[in-house]
């Protein structure tokens, strides 16, 4: 957590955008909510095309927590349709073996995650996070209120 994933893949993003591709960064979380909303309003299928466009999609935060039905079958809906056709980078807190319980259904799991995993280039960072040393080494003098 914190060593860069993020930072890597917007990079990764901006060098393709600069190669002229297309690319959509966002966070895992944020689809999922979105395509569910498409389905409470029926637009579901114009919402997957959006996220099926880009030559490149950034999904950021993968498998923070455990999906459920309905966004395990989104996950793979997306994943299959984009498999061999366009590119996708993931980035997680969890290696690839430890996706496979966040879904509820294995069947799922296993058809998506082999679509994902099996011709992907695994990068794995590690150090301390960045963000430990932004925090403040010395008391503050003064209270702070964070809004």
């Amino acid at each position: 957590m914190g060593v860069g994933k993020t930072h890597l893949s917007q990079a990764l993003g901006h060098q393709a955008c600069r190669a002229g591709y297309n690319v959509l960064f966002i966070k895992a979380s944020r689809l999922l909510s979105d395509l569910g909303g498409g389905r409470a309003d029926d637009s579901w299928d114009k919402r997957l095309q959006y996220y099926l466009k880009p030559n490149l999609l950034i999904l950021d935060d993968f498998a923070m927590k455990e999906f459920t039905k309905t966004q395990a079958e989104d996950l793979y809906e997306l994943i299959d349709r984009r498999y061999h056709s366009s590119s996708l980078i993931v980035t997680a807190n969890r290696v690839p073996k430890d996706w496979y319980p966040l879904f509820p259904n294995p069947v799922i799991a296993e058809s998506a995650l082999d679509r994902l995993v099996s011709c992907a280039h695994v990068i794995t960072l590690t150090g301390k996070s960045y963000r430990a040393f932004l925090r403040p080494t010395q008391p503050l003098d003064k209270e702070v209120v964070t809004v």
